[in-house]
């Protein structure tokens, strides 16, 4: 499995500061790199099983997310739908090929976001491809020092997609947000 971590950027540096970073935890890549994204008009969804059964995994991933917050006394995270949307957009740009796997686009869905929410303070996201559940891909991250750092952030909102190549290989893209 993969995983790829953008780390949080506030709004007054976001013009200044992008990385690159690539670590190998056992079979775990993270990286982080910004890239222009397709037009959205242009972007025709990759789907291999029913979107009901994508929804409910992404309802189980925030479940799992939530759980862990919980633990730790943070609240909950609530899912927006221009989040959802951006989320599973770039999920299906990654299963589709049309991006590479990474944070591609992060700007863009940054400057959507905030836009479609009349501003956000913090955003981040996280990307794993490979897992199989919903359980699986929230324990990889945890194991993950970045991606926890997301799932532990002081967020409010988020947006979870899920997508499948041809091959049935399942993307996973969560955003995190403040507003």
């Amino acid at each position: 499995m993969k995983l790829a971590d953008e780390r949080t950027i506030n709004p007054i540096s976001m013009k200044n500061v992008f990385f690159l970073s690539l670590a190998f935890m056992s079979s775990v890549a993270m990286e982080a790199s910004p890239v222009t994204h397709p037009r959205p008009d242009k972007v025709s969804p990759v789907v291999t099983k029913a979107p009901n059964e994508y929804a409910s995994m992404a309802d189980d991933v925030l479940k799992y997310v939530n759980e862990y917050r919980r633990k730790k006394r943070l609240p909950a995270l609530a899912m927006n739908s221009a989040m959802i949307a951006e989320a599973i957009k770039h999920s299906e740009n990654m299963a589709a090929r049309r991006t590479s796997f990474g944070h591609n686009g992060f700007q863009g869905r940054w400057n959507r976001i905030s836009s479609a929410l009349n501003g956000v303070s913090e955003i981040a996201e996280n990307v794993a491809m490979g897992s199989t559940t919903a359980r699986q891909v929230v324990d990889r991250w945890l194991k993950s020092p970045v991606h926890k750092e997301n799932i532990e952030g002081n967020y409010n909102i988020t947006g979870i997609g899920i997508a499948a190549d041809k091959k049935g290989v399942l993307y996973f893209t969560q955003i995190f947000a403040t507003n």
